[in-house]
């Protein structure tokens, strides 16, 4: 009898763990870095952005960067959805006094997304990247 309630004892205990270990990887919250291409086959600029889960909703900060010449601000993501593995959001920029939506799409494997961004382009039209982030913190 005292054998079995350990056994039952141990089972459960390895499901909490599990369920634990499994709520941790599916949360998006932490800090993740990309390099994002850069333009006319310049190099690249690493990103950073900062993401934290508070009541259920997702919040975070585009880090800031520097291009040669510009720097880029930290920017707020805005219109955040986490789904079923999948996380959305958009960030706007300001220059010369015109605004940019970026719209980011990822899916969230471990400690990985990988998506999709989607911004306007020099020509009028719409230009659209992969976007591989990897998860550097845990939050």
């Amino acid at each position: 009898m005292k054998s079995s309630r350990k056994f039952l004892a141990a089972f459960f205990a390895a499901c909490f763990f599990a369920v634990a270990a499994f709520a941790a990887d599916a949360s998006p919250a932490g800090t993740w870095k990309w390099t994002a291409p850069g333009r006319g086959g310049n190099p690249g600029i690493e990103r950073t952005l900062v993401l934290e889960m508070k009541d259920g909703k997702l919040t975070g900060t585009v880090k800031g960067a520097s291009m040669g010449q510009f720097e880029i601000p930290d920017v707020a993501i805005g219109d955040a959805v986490v789904k079923d593995g999948t996380i959305s959001f958009t960030t706007t920029n300001e220059f010369n006094g015109q605004k940019f939506v970026t719209k980011y799409s990822g899916k969230l494997a471990g400690d990985t997304i990988t998506g999709e961004t989607e911004r306007p382009g020099r020509d009028g039209g719409t230009q659209k990247s992969e976007w591989v982030a990897k998860r550097a913190a845990a939050k």
